[in-house]
């Protein structure tokens, strides 16, 4: 429990207005946007620097009080919920970007710089930052939890996109990894190791960023299917073809009427792919649409609409990313479940399945289907009764089910939200418990005092 003067000091470190005890800022750093229950922090910081990065962690370090890292909060596993209080080091005021690298594709942040916000920025520069998580998430929370979402079909995920960090220790060492070169290597990728780490191992300050123009041409298609299973099977046979969309994305039909609802939209009331290609030219869309509109009549789609303009295929964009929170807000006091299974390309047609037939013989819930397809990634969302009994079950009959039923298939129980608090449980089931057994003694090395966002990832030795 931190003191008085733990307080004094670390005010003295960041400043007074960068420190906040009070109630209100304590509960909205408690809880991200899963369902997890919220945990309250002691004490909220806002660093500017890496040193007041530094200092602080030497000092958590020093007194064994928790330090939890904090980007925008849009995480969806409870990744930065504080479950063992301490501190909360938020990173919204270390928000520059120190440098376009313009000519190498390339941009150097620090971690709290927003997503949208970024890219906004770079579109001067004709580029953007691919890895397209729906959110406005921070630059950390992406790299923390190794985000990705519709463009990792084609661009890859932020693990893939990631050149150089610069990382806080638990003890409050600095360290520097990887560099702006391209092909890198020089001893252990320790960049890759902090990726995906949600702030378990140490406090990524600072990133340098691989970058893609942006695209001169695209074309948006949306094609629907009689069935959800008939939809990821053009899914796979897509992908088989060689083709190489920008994004491909499965939304089932509860999920297609829930977005019509909302947005004022006319889509075929059945499961629905939205598809998006980019091409250097007119003339190699064309070529990539005509084969994509066989591949869609061989599967036996029902509608097929290309050539969207701008404005439209924004729409339908905005309408996918949105769809979490559109079917949250319109089922007030419920309870939810977000799964995020993902499998091999060609499993994912089985997964559809599976998840479709659980949906339809569980009962008292409602679910809710969609996919970032292109990349065997699924997500469903779960709505049921707001009690305990009733999210055990429904965590247990559906979640858990989806989830060993990826790892059957060759798959993994998280393709992007990450372990955070409900995951932990499926680590040795997927990867075997010499593999668990390593990570935590990673996790000793680097942090020996436990101190770096516990109660996630791993449990302690």
């Amino acid at each position: 429990m931190l003191t008085s003067e733990h307080t004094a000091t670390l005010t003295t470190i960041v400043g007074p207005e960068h420190i906040a005890t009070g109630d209100s800022e304590r509960s909205l750093h408690s809880r991200d946007q899963s369902s997890h229950a919220a945990h309250l922090p002691e004490v909220v910081v806002w660093p500017t620097t890496t040193e007041h990065v530094r200092l602080v962690a030497a000092f958590a370090n020093q007194h064994r009080i928790p330090v939890t890292a904090w980007g925008a909060g849009s995480s969806l596993e409870g990744n930065p919920i504080p479950v063992e209080g301490g501190i909360v080091v938020d990173f919204a005021r270390m928000n520059r970007i120190l440098a376009v690298h313009a000519e190498d594709f390339q941009v150097t942040v620090q971690t709290g710089v927003l997503y949208q916000d970024m890219n906004k920025t770079l579109a001067r520069f004709g580029l953007f930052f691919a890895p397209d998580p729906g959110a406005n998430a921070s630059i950390g929370g992406m790299i923390a939890n190794n985000a990705s979402g519709t463009r990792t079909v084609r661009y890859g995920a932020t693990r893939d996109n990631v050149l150089a960090l610069e990382v806080v220790l638990a003890n409050g060492d600095v360290i520097r990894t990887g560099s702006r070169s391209i092909k890198q290597a020089a001893g252990y990728d320790l960049t890759h190791l902090f990726v995906g780490s949600e702030g378990t191992l140490g406090l990524v300050t600072e990133a340098t960023l691989k970058l893609a123009p942006l695209p001169e041409h695209f074309s948006a298609v949306v094609t629907s299917f009689a069935t959800t299973e008939e939809a990821a099977e053009a899914v796979f046979n897509i992908i088989g073809t060689g083709l190489s969309p920008a994004a491909l994305e499965l939304v089932d039909t509860a999920t297609v009427a829930a977005i019509n609802g909302a947005g004022e939209f006319d889509l075929p009331v059945a499961p629905n792919l939205f598809i998006e290609f980019h091409g250097a030219t007119e003339a190699t869309l064309e070529t990539e649409l005509k084969l994509v509109r066989a591949v869609c009549a061989e599967s036996g789609c029902r509608t097929f609409t290309s050539g969207l303009g701008r404005a439209a295929r924004n729409r339908r964009w905005d309408a996918r990313h949105e769809v979490a929170e559109l079917l949250i807000r319109t089922h007030p006091g419920h309870g939810y479940i977000i799964t995020d299974a993902a499998v091999p390309i060609s499993q994912y047609p089985a997964l559809v399945a599976d998840t479709a037939e659980t949906l339809r013989e569980l009962e008292g819930v409602r679910g809710f289907l969609v996919g970032h397809a292109g990349d065997g990634n699924m997500h469903a969302i779960v709505f049921f009764a707001d009690t305990p009994d009733e999210y055990a079950r429904v965590q247990q009959a559906f979640n858990d089910h989806i989830v060993e039923k990826a790892i059957s298939l060759g798959g993994t129980c998280t393709g992007e939200h990450g372990i955070g608090i409900g995951k932990q449980k499926f680590l040795a089931q997927e990867l075997g418990t010499n593999s668990v057994e390593l990570m935590r003694q990673l996790k000793a090395l680097l942090d020996p005092n436990g101190i770096l966002n516990p109660g996630k990832v791993v449990s302690p030795i």
